[in-house]
């Protein structure tokens, strides 16, 4: 019997050291080790001079090694009287904190200086309180480039689930929406920390290990500050999306979008005011300068010109006479105005819709369709955005199988003016537009110039010719010159500034209310340096687009950009 029990307490003996001894070691370590995480910076996101767009601030948070209910009574009491917070929210904040005994607690966020240097004083009487310094994203320009640069949150399920394998954990802080979500692999921080071990009422005994962390690398973007806040001063009070791009490279030097939002209250976490944000029927968040889709109006024209010039339909001798309507089957479709007889350059600068719908029916719906793909349309133009939408090009064959409808001339005609079923992105007119700019080339627009001081834009950087003989490139031009320098060119707004600008404006019917205003054109004439697209939701005519645009190019001039 004796034997027996031995027997029995060695193999008990051996189980417990053997085949459990790592689990139990586990354990041991759990009550005796904590990890103290200590955060690295955040990568910085500067401008195309270096300038800092988004960086980072030192932050102080308590945290609390978690130790005996009754040790942390005490702690708790300590803090209340020094905090000014009850020891009720106190607990509160430890429990939602709380995953597992080995990790500390954040129980307080960014404390004053005061209130860090009374913390130390009483150090030796708050058990198990430690005060942590950690990287917070900082917004010298508060909601300056909202849209492009995106802000900061709690990962949620959906990403964790994408992302786990690349290191990502519950409670990681990452990127949503611009370059914080689409570079945020580059720009995440590798967090280091300590490893200390503590007695059994949870005091600190010894530094076990030491992990340094590593800051993120710094994106440098191609937008240009002093251009920015030229392009979003002009666009305040107004919903809708300007931008302006380098015609020859695709280079963004600046990216608006109204109405915008303020990065900083996700770090603040002002709960009320991000719920506010995302409530709002105005879809702060959506950056409609690349995930707007709207009826482009007359600034579709162009491609309809270039479609006839090159399908040989009409020439530069060809007039069309303007009463004011035309009658397509059954439907009379109007015009803006009277225009009498015009010819093509006539027709762009005076934004002529008979001269159009004339032209679109002689060219075919077909045509335009193709046409209107070889400028870019229809599909992403590959920026380096999340959330980046196509648009929309139809075509007769696309309504018969997805609409089971025949395609009759009133749709021809619609779409020769932009109108009907046609969708596009600002971005995209503003990329349709650089190849009357830069004379015949399709250029992919960019907005990364930089990562860790590498340069990547001439990753970017792509160029495509169309092949559109010159002439009809300049004819087009001409035209559009003619909608600012021609005194009743739809543009003429213009007209009056210390620097030549070409352009079309359009005015997009709007079944949901006011129409919508739009304004492309580049700038100067002769040599263009820079091309813009200014789109106004419900702006009623392309009139407020234009004039926005004036006020854009004149604090340019002020500043010596152009």
């Amino acid at each position: 019997m004796i034997i027996a029990i031995f027997i029995f307490l060695a193999l008990s003996l051996m189980n417990l050291t053997l085949f459990q001894g790592e689990k139990f070691q586990d354990l041991s370590n759990k009550n005796c080790i904590r990890l103290i995480p200590q955060c690295g910076s955040r990568g910085k996101i500067l401008d195309t001079n270096g300038d800092l767009i988004v960086g980072s601030s030192i932050s102080y948070d308590v945290v609390v090694l978690p130790q005996e209910r009754e040790a942390m009574k005490k702690t708790f009491a300590g803090l209340s009287g020094i905090l000014g917070i009850s020891t009720e929210e106190l607990w509160q904040k430890f429990r939602k904190g709380y995953s597992e005994p080995s990790l500390p607690v954040a129980i307080v966020s960014n404390i004053s200086l005061e209130e860090v240097a009374a913390l130390e004083e009483r150090k030796l009487d708050l058990d198990g309180v430690i005060i942590q310094s950690t990287s917070m994203r900082s917004y010298p320009y508060a909601s300056l480039a909202s849209h492009v640069i995106g802000y900061l949150s709690e990962i949620d399920h959906w990403r964790l689930t994408k992302l786990v394998d690349y290191g990502y954990k519950t409670k990681d802080i990452v990127g949503m929406g611009g370059i914080e979500e689409k570079y945020d692999y580059y720009l995440r921080q590798d967090d280091g920390g300590l490893q200390v071990e503590v007695d059994h009422q949870g005091r600190f005994s010894r530094v076990r290990g030491f992990r340094p962390p590593h800051s993120g690398k710094d994106v440098q973007l191609t937008l240009d500050l002093r251009i920015q806040k030229i392009t979003e001063a002009a666009m305040e009070g107004f919903s809708g999306a300007a931008v302006i791009m380098v015609p020859q490279s695709g280079e963004i030097l600046a990216m608006a979008s109204f109405p915008d939002f303020d990065p900083s209250l996700f770090v603040k976490k002002d709960n009320r005011s991000v719920s506010g944000l995302f409530s709002d029927p105005q879809s702060p968040f959506l950056n409609r300068a690349v995930s707007g889709q709207y009826p482009p109006g007359s600034v579709f024209k162009p491609i309809v010109a270039t479609a006839g010039l090159e399908s040989g339909k009409i020439d530069m001798s060809t007039v069309f006479h303007c009463p004011g309507s035309l009658q397509v089957g059954r439907r009379e479709f109007k015009c803006w105005d009277t225009h009498s007889d015009q010819n093509l350059v006539q027709a762009i600068a005076h934004s002529c819709d008979v001269f159009f719908y004339k032209v679109g029916l002689a060219v075919g719906a077909q045509a335009l369709h193709d046409y209107a793909l070889k400028f870019g349309l229809s599909r992403p133009s590959g920026i380096e955005l999340p959330y980046e939408e196509s648009g929309f090009i139809p075509n007769p064959i696309w309504k018969k199988i997805y609409r089971f409808q025949k395609w009759y001339d009133g749709d021809t005609a619609n779409f020769a003016i932009g109108q009907g079923e046609v969708l596009v992105t600002p971005l995209q007119m503003c990329r349709m537009m650089a190849v009357f700019a830069n004379h015949g080339s399709l250029v992919t627009p960019y907005i990364i110039k930089a990562i860790d001081g590498q340069d990547v834009s001439v990753n970017h950087r792509r160029v495509a010719a169309l092949h559109i003989k010159q002439t009809v490139i300049d004819n087009i031009d001409k035209g559009l010159r003619g909608a600012v320098a021609d005194a009743k060119g739809t543009a003429n707004v213009l007209a009056d500034l210390g620097v030549s600008v070409a352009g079309k404006t359009g005015t997009a019917q709007n079944p949901r209310g006011l129409s919508h205003g739009w304004f492309i054109g580049y700038a100067p004439y002769d040599k263009p340096r820079y091309v813009i697209c200014v789109f106004v939701e419900h702006g009623a005519h392309g009139y407020a687009s234009a004039v926005v645009a004036k006020k854009i190019f004149e604090a340019m001039l002020q500043e010596g950009l152009i």
